[in-house]
């Protein structure tokens, strides 16, 4: 190595140290204490709960706050530190926000939703307890986790990555070289994500490489989710076209008061986020976070064999409300991945192909939203959202000689698109009874190119280059109905049909839970899966003698038997879960 090389390396050496030591924890103006905030809120139908009250538990003196006519409340001068809330407001169930991180240099915003109690009390001791496995989707009876971001954080292994998390629950299994998630022995591509209430292509840097459904590290940010909700099965009929579980991700909105920005640095990126008020005083916020891969600037410190892996990623969320027009958001996740290798400098070292080969892989992933929630009177709200979503892989192979006379040998390029329209009515009947009924309307495209060589100088033969698409629709309906103050009942139906052939699912869902005590209950949930394979399996194409023919244009929404019977031909999935 020359001096002018070696110098470099050193000068990057350097850099990267200062950079990493300066930044290996998230950057904070000095101080002891900080302002909790935010809003509470019916659960059912969204309605600001004005007079509701909010205390730190244990704090002494006492600290709390009462909720204002617009459900908003406000305590300043807490103590740094993890602590946990109580919420109350007549008439409905008490709940507990436990170990809620206060640093001083953001400010806490909670978003806080209660459920009104089924039936009316007179003088009685009301406790509340905090049940981490009650999830965000009130319809949810069982099989259901709520997972929090700072959680990622926490756990051994979670590197911020909600996918690893969920991982080290009953039932999920998972693996150190991949973020794939495998529910019961199901595929990780059986898993759906939503995010935003949208169905989005799996939020992971190199997703599809080396595992369908799975990828390397998540491409969102923990700066930029709030409490989600993980599934299992037998999930509402909400979800559709899942088999295996659901993964309900939700992004948080950004302060509407102070601005704040954050630098953080990490084993998986360089992360800047900013969020705020467009205008002091007035109600609209941003919130983005960008990243950047370490190993991409680490890349001259590493292996030969360990460079080239580059990724970035970029998410977003705009929320404007509108008064009377209710409330509009603005939303994204997009992501970047480059990796490759290069054929070994000595050529008497190859042994395999690969050693003379030369590989480039570019994934891109993207989801794009606008979404708009109304509230119609006090007892229903309308939810609106149109999304694009879609990703792209483009891999190509090339071979050289011992002159390093390389030939492109394979070239793969797919390009996945859907354009959707998401419409939900959520309407209270009353303390015992909230019904959600919507649809989803997917226009499903693609297109595919595969080409091959088999020897220098040959021309590339297409063996693929196909374009297409279809229509997927959705339609659903709940009803989450207190029977009593311990008898919960959740019924529902999903139903989704593809146009190309008309294929169509009905799945019933139901779900009933059975209070023994306040910490001890019986919950059974059944419900009917199926899924859409990606539109490109419908719609390949291939050549006989009666012309071009799509074999697989007819078959079937992908369902796993349960019985040998036609009429059963879905997967089904029952559980039983006893709450001690």
């Amino acid at each position: 190595m020359n001096k002018k090389l070696r110098g470099k390396e050193t000068c990057i050496k350097c850099l990267v140290f200062v950079w990493l030591s300066l930044f290996t924890h998230e950057v904070f103006p000095q101080g002891l204490s900080q302002t909790i905030r935010g809003t509470v809120a019916d659960g059912d139908n969204q309605v600001p709960l004005a007079g509701a009250t909010v205390m730190i538990v244990g704090s002494d003196p006492v600290i709390g706050a009462v909720c204002d006519a617009d459900g908003k409340f406000r305590m300043s001068g807490i103590p740094v530190g993890r602590h946990s809330l109580h919420f109350s407001f007549i008439g409905y169930e008490p709940l507990i926000v436990a170990e809620v991180l206060v640093l001083t240099g953001k400010e806490v915003v909670l978003d806080v939703l209660m459920k009104e109690s089924a039936t009316s009390l007179q003088q009685v001791e009301i406790k509340a307890f905090s049940n981490k496995d009650r999830p965000v989707n009130a319809m949810a009876m069982i099989s259901a986790r709520q997972l929090t971001m700072e959680e990622a954080s926490r756990y051994a292994g979670g590197i911020d990555d909600p996918s690893r998390l969920a991982s080290s629950f009953a039932g999920v299994a998972g693996s150190l070289s991949s973020n794939a998630i495998v529910i019961r022995g199901n595929a990780p591509k059986g898993l759906l994500w939503r995010l935003e209430g949208v169905e989005i292509p799996n939020p992971s840097h190199f997703a599809n490489v080396t595992t369908f459904g799975g990828g390397g590290i998540t491409a969102l940010s923990a700066q930029m989710l709030t409490n989600s909700d993980f599934f299992t099965g037998a999930f509402p009929a909400e979800y559709g076209n899942a088999l295996s579980g659901v993964f309900d991700m939700k992004m948080r909105t950004g302060n509407n008061e102070n601005r704040e920005h954050t630098i953080k640095a990490g084993i998986i990126g360089i992360d800047f986020a900013s969020e705020g008020p467009f205008i002091k005083g007035k109600k609209s916020s941003y919130l983005f976070n960008y990243r950047y891969s370490t190993l991409a600037l680490i890349s001259p410190l590493l292996p030969e064999n360990a460079r080239g892996i580059k990724y970035q990623d970029l998410a977003f969320k705009i929320n404007i409300p509108a008064r009377n027009a209710g409330s509009f958001g603005l939303w994204g996740l997009l992501s970047g991945d480059k990796s490759g290798s290069k054929p070994k400098e000595d050529t008497a070292v190859w042994k395999y192909y690969q050693d003379s080969e030369e590989d480039k892989n570019n994934n891109k992933m993207g989801a794009l939203g606008i979404s708009h929630r109304i509230i119609l009177d006090e007892k229903t709200y309308l939810n609106t959202t149109l999304s694009v979503t879609g990703n792209t892989i483009f891999w190509q192979r090339k071979r050289c000689d011992s002159e390093f006379n390389c030939y492109t040998r394979d070239v793969i390029a797919q390009n996945d698109r859907k354009y959707s329209l998401n419409l939900f009515v959520n309407r209270k009947f009353g303390a015992n009874h909230t019904n959600r009924t919507g649809f989803t309307l997917n226009r499903l495209s693609y297109n595919v190119g595969l080409k091959h060589a088999d020897s220098a100088g040959q021309s590339m033969i297409s063996y693929a280059d196909e374009k297409g698409g279809s229509n997927l629709l959705q339609l659903y309906s709940q009803s989450r109905v207190d029977l009593n103050s311990k008898l919960t009942l959740n019924l529902g139906f999903n139903a989704q049909m593809l146009t190309l052939s008309n294929k169509y699912s009905l799945e019933p869902r139901a779900g009933i839970r059975y209070r023994f005590t306040d910490k001890q209950s019986v919950s059974f949930a059944y419900g009917l899966h199926s899924r859409l394979e990606p539109i490109g399996f419908y719609l390949a194409q291939q050549n006989g003698s009666m012309g071009t023919m799509q074999p697989n244009k007819d078959l079937e929404l992908t369902k796993y038997p349960a019985l040998p019977f036609r009429w059963l031909t879905w997967k089904w999935t029952g559980f039983l879960m006893i709450h001690l």
